[in-house]
């Protein structure tokens, strides 16, 4: 294999160049190409003895998966690995830094399909009914109680409109915390798209923000919705996480199965149970291809033959 000139000294440049592509040429997200340059790495310090990424043919390939799967990494996890791979790998061969493609017909593991965590509408309600009580007690206008206004507006606007965490906590200040109708949000791939606002939401966001304004310049003068104490930072996902956790423990379910994610499905699974059609979600979810929102109708049917055995007449027969 004789490879370009062009090629970069070392897979680390390789990998840089890459994940510059990435964004200049398909406007990959921040977290994508985080995650991009995660997986590269991984992969880069196992072929590191064996001549480094350029030289990486499809049994040192099929051996890292084969080393991921041995180390209990889930076969989702697996499989984005791979998908990493293929995707430097073929922008190697149009750079002309190598002259094969060694993962052209390299299938990997297929994810298990299954949605983490589906809440009931009545897990969700208490988790609600919980944030909604802790911010109607919030007088005193202590840290605590402020954080108890914004807890509640988070997960309000996470169950209302099924926003990625990302999304949720990366909304700018404004319009989000005028209580508007609508909102547009800005995800995966920089691909803007109109959610709704509840009653709910609305009210619970117009509220945080009068909280916020009060909590001093560095909140009313931040540009996101949901400001960290550091100046000019959003909410993390960790902490948004923290959150969604505390409250489902005291809701008095099981923290370790609920999830801002799994809010966002919830979303998702209860919309469909209420007779929404599947595209319409596919739009609210943000979801490019419609084959990622039909795994919500597996969810659906389970819950609907789990229903027919348990109340229908002849079922036990």
């Amino acid at each position: 294999m004789s490879l370009g000139a062009s090629l970069p000294p070392g897979d680390g440049a390789a990998i840089e160049a890459f994940l510059e592509a990435a964004v200049a040429e398909r406007g990959a997200a921040a977290n994508t190409v985080a995650a991009y340059a995660r997986d590269l790495s991984d992969f880069s310090a196992f072929a590191a003895g064996e001549g480094g990424m350029m030289g990486a043919d499809r049994a040192m390939i099929e051996a890292y998966l084969a080393g991921l799967e041995a180390s209990g990494l889930s076969a989702s996890t697996r499989a984005r690995r791979l998908s990493a791979i293929k995707r430097f790998t073929r922008f190697a061969l149009s750079e002309g830094w190598r002259e094969d493609d060694p993962t052209a017909r390299l299938s990997g593991p297929r994810p298990s399909g299954r949605l983490p965590g589906t809440m009931t509408i009545e897990a969700v309600e208490r988790m609600l009914s919980v944030a909604a009580e802790r911010a109607a007690r919030a007088r005193s206008g202590s840290a605590a109680e402020r954080n108890a206004i914004r807890d509640h507006a988070l997960i309000e606007l996470i169950y209302a409109t099924g926003l990625r965490v990302s999304e949720a906590v990366g909304l700018p200040r404004e319009p989000a915390l005028s209580g508007p109708e609508t909102l547009s949000v800005r995800g995966k791939g920089g691909k803007q798209r109109l959610v709704m606002l509840t009653p709910p939401a609305r009210a619970a966001l117009r509220r945080w923000r009068e909280a916020s304004d009060a909590r001093g310049p560095a909140f009313c003068k931040s540009p996101h919705a949901f400001a960290a104490r550091s100046p000019g930072q959003a909410l993390s996902r960790l902490r948004a996480w923290e959150i969604v956790k505390a409250l489902a423990t005291a809701a008095g379910l099981d923290a370790a199965a609920i999830s801002p994610h799994g809010l966002r499905h919830a979303f998702a699974t209860h919309l469909l149970e209420g007779g929404v059609d599947l595209r319409s979600i596919q739009l609210m979810l943000g979801h490019a291809d419609i084959a990622t929102t039909e795994i919500y109708t597996h969810v659906l049917d389970a819950r609907l033959r789990s229903l027919v055995a348990a109340h229908h007449p002849l079922a036990a027969g």
